[in-house]
């Protein structure tokens, strides 16, 4: 009795271990029973457990456990055509949650991973049918919420097949592709070096016409310069003239001595002079004239 007491026990542990199941915070939870997502008796529809602790069949229901918290889906960046054939990089993301719990299990398993490249192909469809009805110039203006907006309605009616409400859908970033942008980089490299070449010869023309004004200037200055000091040396050399006029005029022995002074200063100043004169040169008149009075 007692060994039956304690297998009964185990058994009726066993059951209730297998019949309780718990829910998570931000979770819901769906009974799969015999292959099918158990329905509501009353109103037929699914029965979506909440937070805490609930009951079910052991070894006949089985229960999944489905997140029900907003997901972001941020894949890699797609290639879109606006309506001018031009190729565009979009990089985007998308802000959604579980709506219809069964509807999603039993379309994507409830595997997140294929929820979402089913929900990513539906979102660039959207996106590359508002793309393509737009040129780049609108999308980069003032359409891009317009655009996303569209994109978010066509995305979300598609996406009830699914069980998935679409809270948002944004556009982060639009780049050309990379051999446009290189080419599109080149051109504008090859613009501003002409422009800078351009500024280059018009800095060059005008540095030339300043050197010239100067150059001009300068040598109008230098002439004026040599005229005045010209004119100053003359008038100098004719006051002096005029002096030594005066000065010989008023004793002109007194006159021609000072002059054989100054000419003996200058040719005796080096010792290494040597001079070929004859002692009874004008030259000596002065020196001999004093050794006749010595």
């Amino acid at each position: 009795m007692k060994n039956l007491a304690i297998a009964i026990l185990v058994l009726v542990v066993v059951l209730m271990s297998g019949a309780l199941f718990v829910v998570k915070e931000g979770e819901r939870a769906i009974v799969i029973q015999f292959g099918k997502v158990q329905r509501d008796d009353a109103t037929g529809d699914t029965k979506v457990f909440t937070p805490g602790l609930h009951f079910k069949l052991p070894f006949i229901d089985s229960v999944k456990h489905l997140d029900a918290r907003v997901q972001t889906l941020d894949g890699s960046p797609d290639r879109f055509v606006t309506s001018e054939k031009k190729d565009l990089i979009v990089d985007s993301y998308v802000k959604w949650r579980i709506d219809d719990f069964a509807r999603y299990y039993l379309s994507t398993g409830g595997n997140k991973l294929q929820a979402e490249a089913l929900l990513k192909q539906k979102v660039n469809n959207g996106l590359r049918s508002e793309f393509g009805t737009r040129t780049i110039g609108q999308i980069v203006s003032g359409e891009r919420s317009a655009l996303m907006n569209q994109a978010m309605e066509q995305a979300a009616t598609s996406s009830d097949a699914l069980g998935i409400e679409i809270v948002d859908v944004r556009v982060k970033q639009i780049n050309l592709p990379t051999e446009v942008s290189n080419s599109i980089f080149q051109r504008m490299r090859a613009e501003r070096d002409a422009v800078a070449r351009e500024h280059r010869s018009e800095g060059q023309e005008q540095a030339e016409v300043i050197r010239a004004n100067i150059d001009a200037k300068v040598t109008v200055m230098l002439a004026d310069a040599e005229r005045n000091a010209r004119q100053l040396r003359g008038e100098g050399d004719a006051l002096a003239a005029q002096i030594y006029a005066d000065a010989y005029s008023k004793s002109a022995e007194f006159y021609s001595f000072l002059r054989s002074m100054d000419a003996y200063k200058a040719s005796f100043d080096s010792k290494q002079d040597v001079m070929v004169i004859g002692p009874d040169s004008d030259f000596f008149r002065y020196m001999n004239g004093s050794k006749g009075k010595n």
